[in-house]
């Protein structure tokens, strides 16, 4: 095997161990905050994205790029929230084309139910990761 062949495995391999992990994590959240809060993971990061914003709202397009999804995926997924009475839009006063979402009253009552339990099973998550070989020094990265 060459240098290169080498390079390429340890990518491989790191990004291998990368999945690994977000697997994991992705798994065990969805399974708790559907199961406790009636939340999806993306429902969740929508949710805790805006809440990082001052105003607790976001254009559609830069929501799309913060959960990873397509512009009419972000769509479905605001509409559902939507519906639910998480989440509410308007049109951006500067730009007529623009549309905000925004988290409603009922949207940050039910983000700050769940934090808790998004905070307990990534820790338990990725304290028992760390006694995997194979995980440990991905999460030790992780955790600096």
């Amino acid at each position: 095997m060459s240098i290169a062949d080498d390079a390429v495995e340890l990518r491989s391999q790191g990004w291998r161990t990368l999945a690994t992990l977000h697997a994991m994590i992705e798994t065990a959240l969805e399974k708790k905050l559907q199961a406790d809060h009636d939340l999806s993971v993306v429902e969740y990061t929508v949710l805790e994205a805006l809440s990082r914003q001052d105003d607790w709202h976001m254009r559609m397009q830069q929501l799309a790029k913060v959960t990873a999804l397509s512009n009419s995926a972000a769509t479905r997924l605001v509409n559902r929230l939507e519906e639910r009475g998480l989440l509410a839009r308007y049109l951006c006063a500067d730009d007529r084309r623009g549309i905000y979402t925004e988290v409603t009253p009922a949207g940050r009552a039910l983000l700050k139910q769940a934090m808790p339990t998004h905070d307990d099973v990534l820790r338990a998550i990725m304290d028992a990761a760390s006694q995997a070989p194979e995980l440990a020094p991905l999460v030790a990265a992780l955790n600096h």
